[in-house]
């Protein structure tokens, strides 16, 4: 175990002790959660209150962790009933927190009983659900959330699988319960029930990972068809791999057993959510078989896992506050969040989920849309953490102007700066590597904990490794605006980003899985628009050529060249623009306005890719090279894998 400062070893051991001092003292709130409606996307809860009689106010969760936005379900919330001695007691919401509710409790009742139903349409099919509690769980307000004991239940559909990291204290047929069964946990707090989301359904595997790492390692899979959350052996190989990485380079674990919870589903939706001892991710259905898909997704769990260390376990001072209901503050997420993207990014070629040559072509595709964001000319990257409860939109129109959750991609290359700085300064003797095992393993090996940290923290760490004026660093790269984006770390790293006439083959595979997303043609880095397979243009680069021939977001492509619209007949007048002194012409409908345009370019394709400077240190293959030497006969362990 690693050795502490006292204060920090007291403070761990005071969240300890007061964490079992709550549950011992306390009569806890009992919640059952069933799910036999899932399938026609209802979820419903019993709670038991226990209370005193007067005025009571119970509140659901609205600043939900990891989502950095108020939006915890209420809108959904329905079916509101509160009762005491099997009475109805009136309630009335809050005039201005609308996620509180108000009630007398009558002389003599110690014990209110709440029903909730909630409206459910995301992370949901007809096979599978997902609980995340915040849509489920009411408790008293103005209390610290960890302070208040819970006594969690779940109910699921005849024959459906339960996969989470709660502890089942009457598991009967575990992880299948008996049809109609309660399966009920062990008592924990609102606090770590929010963090402890459940997954069920019909076809439901769980695979034991890394069986020589403790604690132990899970992967529990649902999906709508049943081949689909059989997972390869190859596929469960690089995730326990993964296991093994995160394990070296954080020398830590802050959790009793991991579930990584995985539904496959073209319905249920995508999803990346970060908790403490488990993770909810999402993907399609065919997302960890199909290549393209599986290297799209490649950093979805080695970035969730990330999360348990740093976001969970270490988490900026104001995102972790007393309760659900108080707004966090986003300043730090360029470290929540960009450390973890960058990490995730690492441990995903670490672990073999995507090779070398793809973490270079992907890290190079980052690099060049943060360099294609003229936002940036009046927009921090702070900013864009600070305001990540607004930026959190869908509208693709000018957002390269406005900037969006930037402090991802952005924190990634800031933190490769920082790796490449320290190898660079140390002889390869030393990495971020380093760092990592002093911030993220403070306390060494412990349960689900949180323990806040400030900047001055992060910096006197790091100075730990590397004696350097790391608040400079950061400022120069973070909190000051700056229209250059950060190459410094692929440049120390070995490589200089370059733009080629041809797509890499991880960008044809990009853009042959999330097509949809980032538009039929990727013609942002010539004449800069984003646009799909109909021929609407998403997005314009703001001051790049389109824009200045006066095209818009929302514009439809009619004929490109006195051809009708096709990505194909777009690209080939891109291609063929590097020989012609004609502008490209294009035909668009506006609205219910046929308009012309003329586009001056003649650059034709590009594409962007990393270029090995010769001479110098490949530290970009040093970072990605694994910790652990891997051991291809290590035996998978497969349970509960015949439930169809």
């Amino acid at each position: 175990m690693r050795s502490l400062p006292f204060r920090i070893a007291g403070s761990l051991i005071v969240c300890l002790l007061s964490f079992s001092a709550v549950l011992a003292q306390q009569k806890p709130i009992e919640v059952t959660a069933n799910l036999v409606d899932a399938p026609r996307k209802l979820y419903h809860s019993d709670s038991y209150i226990p209370v005193k009689p007067g005025p009571l106010a119970l509140i659901t969760p609205q600043w939900i962790p990891g989502e950095h936005r108020p939006d915890g379900p209420v809108n959904d919330i329905v079916g509101v009933v509160f009762t005491a001695d099997g009475k109805p007691l009136a309630w009335r919401r809050d005039n201005v927190n609308l996620y509180e509710f108000h009630i007398d409790v009558p002389p003599g009742v110690t014990m209110v009983h709440a029903h909730l139903d909630c409206i459910v349409t995301h992370r949901v099919s007809h096979k599978l659900a997902v609980l995340e509690w915040e849509k489920l769980m009411i408790y008293p307000a103005n209390t610290p959330v960890k302070d208040i004991p819970i006594q969690p239940s779940v109910i699921v559909p005849n024959g459906w699988g339960v996969g989470t990291a709660l502890t089942p204290i009457s598991s009967g047929s575990w992880p299948v319960p008996a049809s109609g069964a309660v399966t009920k946990f062990a008592a924990t707090t609102v606090e770590q029930l929010e963090d402890s989301p459940i997954i069920t359904g019909q076809y439901f595997h769980e695979f034991r990972l890394a069986p020589d790492i403790t604690p132990p390692h899970y992967i529990d899979v649902v999906s709508d068809f049943p081949k689909d959350s059989e997972l390869s052996p190859q596929l469960l190989q690089k995730i326990s791999n993964l296991v093994r990485e995160a394990s070296a380079a954080y020398a830590s674990h802050h959790y009793h057993e991991y579930h990584f919870l995985l539904t496959l589903s073209n319905v249920a939706g995508g999803e990346g959510l970060e908790h403490g001892q488990s993770s909810d991710n999402g993907v399609m259905e065919k997302g960890f078989s199909n290549p393209a898909l599986e290297l799209a997704n490649a950093d979805l769990l080695p970035h969730e896992f990330t999360h348990s260390w740093n976001g969970k376990y270490r988490r900026p001072s104001k995102l972790y506050e007393p309760d659900f209901a108080t707004p966090q503050w986003g300043r730090l997420l360029w470290v929540y969040e960009g450390l973890t993207q960058y990490m995730g990014n690492v441990l995903a070629a670490r672990s073999g989920l995507k090779s070398q040559s793809q973490y270079r072509d992907i890290l190079a595709m980052s690099a060049a849309n943060l360099m294609y964001r003229p936002g940036r000319d009046w927009r921090s990257t702070e900013d864009t953490a600070v305001a990540s409860s607004i930026l959190r939109v869908t509208n693709p129109a000018w957002a390269n102007w406005r900037r969006g959750q930037d402090y991802y991609m952005e924190g990634q290359l800031v933190w490769l700066d920082a790796d490449t700085l320290i190898r660079q300064k140390t002889n390869n003797q030393k990495s971020l590597t380093d760092f990592l095992q002093i911030f993220l393993g403070k306390g060494g090996n412990t349960g689900p904990l949180i323990v806040p940290y400030t900047f001055d923290e992060l910096c006197a760490d790091l100075n730990q490794v590397l004696p350097y004026d790391w608040a400079k660093f950061f400022h120069d790269r973070i909190y000051r605006i700056d229209p250059q984006v950060d190459l410094d770390g692929i440049e120390r790293g070995g490589y200089k980003l370059v733009f080629t006439d041809h797509e890499n083959q991880s960008e044809q595979m990009f853009l042959h899985a999330l097509g949809r997303y980032f538009g039929a043609v990727n013609c942002w880095y010539s004449i800069g628009i984003s646009v799909g397979d109909d021929g609407v243009i998403r997005d314009v680069l703001w001051n790049g050529p389109a824009d200045k021939a006066g095209l818009f977001p929302t514009e439809k492509i009619i004929a490109v060249n006195g051809q009708i619209y096709s990505p194909g007949a777009l690209k080939q007048a891109i291609h063929d623009s590097k020989t012609s002194t004609e502008p490209i012409h294009f035909i668009l409908q506006a609205d219910t306005y046929i308009e012309h345009a003329d586009i001056d370019y003649h650059g034709g394709e590009r594409y962007p890719s990393l270029e090995r400077i010769p001479g110098t240190p490949d530290y970009l293959d040093d970072i990605t090279t694994p910790l652990v030497k891997s051991d291809d006969s290590s035996p998978i362990k497969f349970s509960h894998d015949d439930n169809d």
